[in-house]
C-alpha cells in the first residue's frame, strides 16, 4: 500500500523544433506531470497536441486532483472514469490520446511510489530483450547498426512506378538483410483493395511479413476480405484505433492479421492490456506501434505481445527533439527496458 493522493495535474505541449509541416505541428506528443502528496511525480506520453493539452488541463485535472492511487485496481477505475466523462466528445481521438497520457503517468507514479518498474507492476518480465525491428528508408544502414529486420515506407502515387519503386525497396531490403529477415511495408492508407492484391502478387518472392495500413480504419469490411486474398503476407494495422471497444470491433470484422496499437494514443497500458486480452482470445499477434519506445515496450515485456519492437529512425537521426532522458537503445537487434523505477526515463525540461 502506497496510500498516494493526487495533488496536481499538468498537460504541456512541448517546444518542438524539428517536426514538419504537418499535422503534427500542432497534435504530436503531450507530457502529462503527476503530482502527489508523498512527493512522488509521475510522468506520462500522450498524443493530441494542444487539444489534449487542453483536455488534461482543463478537464481531466479536476476529476484527478484528490484521487487516491494504491494498486492498479485504481488506475483502472480512474481510466474508466475518464472514459465516460469524456464520452460527449471522446470515445476515439483527442480524448483518448489525453487519456493515454494520463494513464502512462499513472504507471510511472505508481512505479516510482512502489521503487518497481513498470513491467514488474504488469507481473514481471516475459520477455528479458525484445527483437528490435528498424523503421525507415535507409535499410543499410539499419543492418549495419546491427537490426535483423526492417519496415520500409512505401506511398502509392497513381502508376506503374509505384509498384516498381515497392519491388526496387524490398528487394534491395531482402538482399541486404539476408532470405530469414522479417521485411514490411508501411504504407500509411495510401493502397487501395486492388493495389494491395496485386502488391502481394508481385511481392510474394520476397516473403514480406505484412503490408501495414493499406486502407483507412474504417474500411473494415475491406480490409476482412483482403486477408484471404493475400495470405500469407499479414494485414497489419491499429495504430489509427483507440481503446479495447475499438479493436473488440476489429476482431468481430476478422479485419487484421496483427494489430499495432500505439500504447501513447490508444489509452494507455489500460488499453493495452485489455486489447491483448482480446487479441489473445483470437488468435491475433500483437506488436504495438513505436514498440520500442518505454510506454509500450515495458507492455510487450511483461505480456503476450510478439517478440517484436518497432525503433523509428527518428531516434537514430543526429538532429532531433529529445523529449525523455535515458531511453533504452538497441544493441545487436535487441532492446530492453531498465529495472528502474516507473518507465525509467526522465523528461529533458529544456524543451518544456
Amino acid at each position: 500500500m502506497c496510500n498516494l493522493k493526487i495533488t496536481e495535474v499538468k498537460a504541456v505541449y512541448p517546444k518542438y523544433e524539428r517536426i514538419p509541416d504537418s499535422w503534427r505541428t500542432n497534435f504530436w506528443q503531450i507530457v502529462v506531470r503527476i503530482e502527489s502528496d508523498k512527493g512522488v511525480v509521475g510522468f506520462g506520453y500522450g498524443g493530441g497536441g494542444v487539444a489534449s493539452e487542453a483536455i488534461v488541463n482543463l478537464h481531466f485535472r479536476e476529476l484527478l486532483i484528490g484521487q487516491q492511487i494504491d494498486s492498479i485496481s485504481d488506475i483502472h477505475r480512474i481510466w474508466d472514469s475518464l472514459y465516460e466523462a469524456s464520452l460527449p466528445y471522446g470515445r476515439k481521438g483527442l480524448a483518448i490520446m489525453a487519456i493515454s497520457g494520463v494513464d502512462l503517468a499513472l504507471y510511472d507514479l505508481l512505479g516510482k511510489a512502489l521503487k518497481l518498474p513498470v513491467s514488474q507492476l504488469l507481473g514481471g518480465k516475459k520477455k528479458n530483450q525484445v527483437d528490435c525491428y528498424a523503421t525507415g528508408s535507409d535499410p543499410e544502414r539499419f543492418f549495419d547498426l546491427g537490426f535483423n529486420a526492417c519496415k520500409l515506407p512505401h506511398r502509392w502515387s497513381g502508376d506503374e512506378s509505384s509498384y516498381e519503386d515497392a519491388e526496387q525497396r524490398i528487394s534491395n531490403a531482402r538482399r541486404i538483410f539476408g532470405k530469414d529477415a522479417k521485411l514490411m511495408l508501411d504504407v500509411y492508407m495510401s493502397w487501395d483493395f486492388d493495389v494491395t492484391i496485386e502488391m502481394s502478387r508481385r511481392l510474394s518472392k520476397y516473403n514480406v511479413f505484412w503490408f501495414e495500413d493499406v486502407l483507412t480504419p474504417d474500411d473494415l469490411s475491406e480490409q476482412s476480405k483482403l486477408k484471404s486474398y493475400i495470405d500469407p503476407i499479414l494485414i497489419a494495422g491499429g495504430e489509427h484505433e483507440f481503446t479495447h471497444n475499438g479493436f473488440q470491433a476489429i476482431a468481430d470484422a476478422d479485419a487484421l492479421g496483427l494489430w499495432q496499437p500505439d500504447i501513447t494514443w490508444c489509452g494507455g497500458i489500460t488499453a493495452g492490456e485489455r486489447i491483448v486480452e482480446i487479441a489473445n482470445q483470437f488468435g491475433i499477434p500483437v506488436s504495438p506501434h513505436r514498440g520500442a519506445e518505454v510506454w509500450a515496450l515495458h507492455l510487450i515485456e511483461a505480456s503476450d505481445c510478439l517478440d517484436l519492437a518497432e525503433y523509428h529512425q527518428d531516434h537514430i537521426v543526429r538532429e532531433r527533439d529529445e523529449v525523455w532522458i535515458n531511453e533504452p537503445i538497441p544493441m545487436n537487434g535487441k532492446i530492453s527496458s531498465s529495472s528502474e523505477p516507473g518507465f525509467g526515463v526522465e523528461v529533458n525540461q529544456k524543451i518544456l
